[in-house]
């Protein structure tokens, strides 16, 4: 049998840890514009809903974010990827990303951000802090104030980009709830 372990350097650790399913982050600047920007990097830091996403730097996306102080982070489908990477290829500050890919702003009930109708999921999020943002490519602490979720949707699957270009979606439901003894709490 053949040693099929391969190397890769400590910079591209991304490509073994990508922490969740990609998302669109959804922004409105303070003249009305709303935009999307698909995002791969971000994590859930607590239990309280405080998050940490990274909003490139000299984005639209990341200019809204900075003034209002306020996004929304839309969980898609597996079925919309290919919309989610094109949406990652092309500027807020040439295109209006919702109408060309053929997304829904939905009103969010305590952020100006728009959510995403077709998303699984969506979550209205407040700055908490984005004095990293400059030193690590534009990493923003979020607190959640509202989660938003879309049962009724078709396809639950979320897809988890591996940092290549190729992306893995999510399979079947595990359920070990009966085994996490120590975390009832957090169970619905």
């Amino acid at each position: 049998m053949a040693d099929s372990w391969h190397k890769l350097p400590g910079a591209k650790t991304y490509r073994v840890l990508e922490s969740g399913p990609t998302i669109l982050v959804s922004t409105r600047n303070k003249a009305g514009r709303a935009n999307l920007m698909t995002v791969g990097f971000h994590m859930v830091i607590s239990h309280e809903g405080v998050l940490a996403a990274i909003v490139s730097p000299g984005d639209f996306s990341q200019e809204s974010l900075a003034e209002t102080g306020e996004c929304v982070i839309g969980v898609p489908g597996v079925d919309l990827a290919e919309q989610v990477v094109d949406i990652g290829n092309c500027s807020g500050f040439e295109v209006d990303k919702f109408d060309r890919f053929g997304f829904t702003e939905k009103k969010a009930q305590h952020v100006a951000a728009p959510l995403v109708a077709e998303c699984l999921a969506n979550v209205e999020c407040t700055m908490l802090d984005d004095s990293l943002a400059d030193a690590y490519s534009g990493l923003v602490i979020l607190q959640a104030q509202q989660v938003w979720v879309n049962s009724g949707r078709a396809e639950h699957r979320t897809f988890h980009h591996n940092g290549d270009g190729t992306f893995n979606a999510d399979g079947d439901l595990v359920d070990l709830r009966e085994r996490m003894v120590l975390w009832k709490a957090y169970q619905d």
